[in-house]
């Protein structure tokens, strides 16, 4: 039989239709790429070519091995088929495309069979894919999709069948082996199909495939273009690290003294850098960031995912203006709305669950630090925390002598040199209920045999407060301080009970010139210390006990089973924990905001909790441990909250006490 495109059609030959169809299609598909691509470089400059060995192994990984997509089983699986069916039949719309020259000209026919083989294998998982998600669509469709247009996505899935099912009629008079194209063979030896349907199926394959090449740029399936760039170029840095105001020629921040900026954070598109921007066109509006965040869950004004549509909207929508090299009179943050941007808790599950490594709070928090430091537009309660922190270097407005007064009876060391110190923090130094958990930590290492001291007055807030809500400023000015008391004291390794200043002194205090500095979280030292038997093992004498992961801990910190290990596991794990733990809602500087009563983060945390029907809840976060227990007074339980060292500790006490008494009884 001849080659569809070799055949005539009327006066006009096959070659010119297909030239015409193509010809539209790939020209539209080029002219909306090249100017997404000239949007997104009007983008900040950011240094993204570095760590080519992490991020070829992630592209291999992430992108290819479709790591993060796979995190749901379900759509995940469905997606994978036909991403990686694609990927298998894509040559074969070369081969189409020029009337089999390349299958019978240009390809060894040593590999004929094989390649057949793995384009029709690749047919199959995308039809299979495709088939399995649109009748998930239509007739199990998942809650976040009921009541939303499905009309682009569906149509969408009807093309990617349209291109796959026609494949096997196309190949049908082309002799298909029984081995290699089974498919194939079976459609050619069971069906008697006529030329004319042959001929209809080829011209409705290539006609499916130019509108996808139209379709694609202009839907959310951009990310087929964009995803490659988006992976390849993620943030190497551990997850929820914010960059400096300004970095020297070496990376490093660019000191208070010697900082000479104009504008701080971001306000205007082409403030954003040029990898924020991609983000924009590699959304596949899959809903996973909205689906895990907090502040949308309890019904808040953000959704992360809105959030990116934003972005890219805002470029489509000003791109005359902004090609022109001018601004919009909207800003960002009028896009973005101020609603959203305060409300994040910064606990970066979306951007952990993204599977194309998406940053959605990054787009945030810089318009948080333009809000803070330049235009002014934040929550008025904030003036007490920033006020607090820059005249006392705590939130709580405390004065700095009070900051050891926890500590007054326990001989441990105060300002002065020792292998460990521990960094209190400002929740455990001044607020009553965390003091017992300093207490338990000090006496805890010091059991061990430990040479640990604190800083006194000396220490100041890591400055997590500040720069969550924007105030880089002030975080620098702290950071600066503590760093050089560290320098000062000769001060090596830190152990913090609070897992933000955990992540700010171990992953953040680094580009300040505190690089080799060692921080750990006490979990880390308690369970190591319980290793080596210079610490017991935890008895829960009968108590079931659930743990609950801070997000600063658990997603960011990467510290999952140290906590469970010292209590010796836990006896019934929340619904969401680990990296998935849902957040309490004090992160992000929400702590030091108003939050409206009928929508509280902690009260859909503590009702997972409880759910657990455990009598206590282990818990490894001054903040978590507020935020819990009252969530757990709202909801009407009466669980005990208790941080890890005061379980243990009490522990060691109570078996002291026992002792004693045994050695008084005796002595009678």
């Amino acid at each position: 039989m001849e080659h569809p495109l070799e055949m005539q059609y009327g006066p006009i030959d096959g070659w010119i239709i297909l030239l015409l169809m193509g010809g539209l299609s790939i020209s539209f598909f080029l002219y909306q790429v090249i100017k997404a691509t000239r949007l997104v470089m009007l983008g900040a400059p950011d240094n993204r070519f570095d760590s080519w060995g992490i991020r070829i192994k992630e592209m291999l990984v992430g992108w290819l091995g479709q790591k993060k997509v796979l995190r749901d089983r379900v759509a995940g699986t469905m997606h994978v088929l036909m991403f990686w069916g694609f990927l298998m039949l894509g040559s074969d719309m070369l081969d189409l495309a020029s009337a089999n020259y390349f299958s019978e000209n240009l390809l060894p026919s040593v590999f004929k069979n094989p390649w057949n083989g793995m384009v029709e294998l690749g047919y199959t998982t995308a039809l299979i894919g495709a088939m399995a998600a649109l009748i998930r669509r239509v007739a199990f469709t998942p809650e976040k999709l009921k009541g939303k247009s499905q009309l682009e996505g569906n149509f969408i899935l009807v093309l990617i069948l349209t291109i796959t099912s026609t494949s096997f009629i196309i190949e049908s008079p082309e002799n298909p082996s029984s081995t290699w194209e089974p498919l194939g063979f079976w459609v050619s030896d069971s069906l008697d199909l006529s030329s004319s349907v042959i001929v209809a199926s080829y011209w409705a394959h290539m006609f499916a495939i130019c509108c996808f090449l139209v379709l694609i740029p202009v839907s959310k399936h951009m990310h087929l273009v964009m995803a490659v760039p988006n992976v390849f170029f993620h943030d190497t840095n551990a997850l929820g690290t914010m960059r400096p105001l300004a970095v020297d020629d070496n990376g490093q921040a660019v000191p208070l003294e010697d900082l000479d900026i104009d504008s701080f954070g971001v306000s205007t598109f082409d403030q954003y850098t040029w990898r924020q921007i991609i983000d924009g066109w590699s959304c596949t509006s899959c809903a996973r960031c909205q689906d895990v965040c907090p502040a949308y869950e309890s019904g808040k004004g953000l959704n992360p995912m809105q959030v990116i549509h934003d972005v890219r909207n805002y470029a489509n929508e000003y791109a005359p203006i902004l090609l022109k090299g001018e601004n919009p009179e909207e800003t960002m943050l009028a896009r973005i709305t101020s609603e959203a941007v305060w409300a994040c808790t910064t606990c970066n599950a979306c951007v952990d669950i993204c599977p194309l490594y998406i940053e959605h709070v990054p787009k945030l928090t810089d318009l948080r630090r333009n809000a803070m430091m330049e235009t002014m537009e934040y929550p008025e309660e904030l003036n007490v925390a920033m006020g607090n922190l820059e005249s006392a270097s705590n939130p709580y407005g405390f004065g700095p002598h009070e900051r050891a007064d926890w500590a007054s009876d326990l001989d441990v060391k105060v300002g002065q040199p020792a292998e460990y110190i521990y960094f209190v923090g400002c929740a455990a130094s001044f607020d009553e209920r965390n003091q017992k958990v300093a207490r338990a930590t000090i006496s805890l290492m010091k059991e061990a045999g430990l040479d640990v001291g604190i800083l006194g007055m000396q220490e100041g807030c890591s400055g997590d407060p500040a720069r969550r809500a924007g105030n880089e400023y002030l975080f620098q000015m702290l950071a600066e301080t503590n760093i050089m008391t560290f320098q000062e004291l000769g001060v090596k390794r830190i152990v913090a009970s609070c897992p933000h200043c955990f992540h700010t002194l171990g992953k953040e205090y680094s580009d300040y010139g505190a690089d080799e500095l060692e921080v750990f979280h006490h979990t880390e030292i308690m369970a190591k210390l319980q290793e080596e038997g210079k610490l017991p093992d935890f008895d829960k004498e009968g108590k079931s006990i659930t743990f609950h992961d801070p997000c600063y801990l658990g997603r960011i910190g990467d510290i999952i089973d140290e906590p469970r290990s010292v209590l010796g596991g836990v006896d019934v794990e929340i619904e969401r924990h680990g990296k998935d733990s849902f957040c309490c809602g004090a992160g992000g500087a929400q702590m030091w905001m108003e939050e409206d009563s009928d929508k509280r983060v902690n009260k859909i945390r503590a009702e997972e909790i409880a759910a657990t029907g455990c009598d206590t809840v282990a818990i490894g976060c001054p903040f978590c441990s507020v935020m819990v227990k009252d969530g757990l007074d709202t909801v009407g339980s009466e669980m005990d909250v208790k941080d890890v060292a005061e379980l243990l500790w009490e522990q060691i006490v109570a078996k002291d006490k026992e002792i004693q008494s045994a050695a008084g009884l005796t002595n009678e």
